[in-house]
């Protein structure tokens, strides 16, 4: 399955970190009424997915002036986030997709299984209205390529 520009956003519940210390459980359901970028990453702690989160949490003043909710997701479990939330200091959540379904309902697992890194906007109604799937995943969509995408909505 691949989610395109246009398709309705997969609906999930995902357990993930609070900012300021935490866990909590995240549904898009949640965020209705708001825009999200759904950041899909493959690693904590690795180099281009610390420089991808760190550029959105620099970002995340504009995000917020949109009224957009950030949200990491990646296949490595609470523990894992949080140190890795904590070492950087990020302000948005990182959701805990152990089981990957929340990758394979977006389309973003590789062929061996691994979630490639992947970015959607998804607007206030749910719709998917950017959507980024890279194939080698050595670079990211930067802050300030997403603000300019909710700035169109």
């Amino acid at each position: 399955m691949s989610i395109s520009v246009g398709d309705t956003a997969p609906a999930f519940t995902l357990p993930g970190t609070a900012p300021g210390g935490g866990v909590a459980d995240y549904s898009l359901a949640d965020f209705r009424g708001r825009p999200v970028v759904l950041a899909f990453y493959p690693g904590d702690d690795t180099s281009v997915c610390t420089k991808q989160l760190n550029d959105y949490n620099d970002g995340l003043e504009s995000f917020n002036e949109l009224d957009a909710q950030v949200l990491g997701v990646s296949p490595q479990g609470l523990e894992s986030h949080e140190r890795f939330s904590t070492k950087y200091g990020f302000k948005f959540p990182l959701l805990a997709d152990t089981e990957k379904a929340v990758a394979r309902a977006y389309g973003t697992l590789g062929p061996i299984g691994f979630p490639r890194r992947s970015v959607f906007v998804i607007d206030a109604d749910g719709i998917v209205r950017y959507a980024h799937k890279a194939i080698a995943g050595l670079t990211f969509r930067p802050a300030t390529e997403l603000v300019a995408v909710l700035r169109s909505l």
